[in-house]
């Protein structure tokens, strides 16, 4: 049976030099690759002809755009919709990052800290920045609520700032738990169908299962990292 978790190792696919510095692109970095080209080609291919009456193709990037747009409105309010391609560009990487994995023999990025957490990194600054652009120096008061005793700056500084920095912990840690543990399993149940040989029938039903399963994972998990995406946007937009 193949070691399960070869899916989840990153391996070098080709070494160049670029300024002095060896850079290697690996299976992860493909996989991104790949993720961006494809959400974005099919995009591309189901706005190809676009109508007052939306086509069935048109209706999905129209779902889509609706989806995001309900989540910033609700979560951050109307003044969020300006960084809404931010959001939706984030949905769809975690997206098909989430459904590429599901492949076989495809790398799935999401299920490693380093990506995920390059990601939930990147998000936190773009938070910092508009936080910062949007309330000025208002912004220090995400480390000291108003109403809280100066007295108690020495405590509650710390905690709020252990806590600001725990967000993307949060984000990554659940996106690469649920993507990993499933995808394992997937992987090892698949391993069966071929050492049974005629009786592979019944762990062949039962990763089919698994899959349509994990696609919703996938799907869900993608939500639940946007709309905490967006929570973590209206606490920098919003002074509490």
């Amino acid at each position: 049976m193949a070691n399960p978790m070869e899916q989840f190792e990153i391996k070098p696919l080709a070494n160049f030099e670029l300024g002095g510095v060896d850079i290697s692109f690996t299976n992860s970095a493909l996989c991104m690759v790949i993720a961006v080209v494809v959400s974005t080609l099919l995009l591309g291919f189901c706005l190809r002809r676009r109508s007052i009456i939306p086509t069935p193709a048109q209706c999905i990037p129209e779902a889509l755009y609706l989806f995001i747009h309900n989540l910033l409105e609700e979560n951050v309010g109307r003044e969020g919709l300006k960084y809404f391609s931010f959001i939706f560009s984030v949905f769809l990487f975690v997206l098909f990052g989430n459904l590429i994995g599901l492949f076989p023999y495809a790398f799935t990025f999401t299920s490693h800290l380093a990506a995920v957490g390059g990601l939930s990194l990147t998000a936190l600054l773009f938070n910092i920045c508009v936080g910062i652009k949007r309330r000025k120096f208002g912004y220090l008061r995400t480390f000291l609520p108003k109403g809280i005793p100066l007295a108690l700056a020495p405590l509650i500084i710390p905690i709020e700032t252990i806590s600001f920095l725990s967000k993307p912990f949060s984000l990554t840690v659940r996106l690469v738990a649920n993507m990993t543990v499933g995808h394992i399993m997937l992987k090892i149940i698949a391993g069966f169908i071929t050492t049974l040989g005629v009786l592979g029938i019944v762990p062949f039903l039962f990763d089919a299962g698994i899959i349509v399963f994990e696609m919703f994972i996938a799907m869900l998990q993608a939500f639940i990292y946007t709309v905490l995406s967006c929570i973590y946007l209206g606490d920098a937009l919003h002074e509490h």
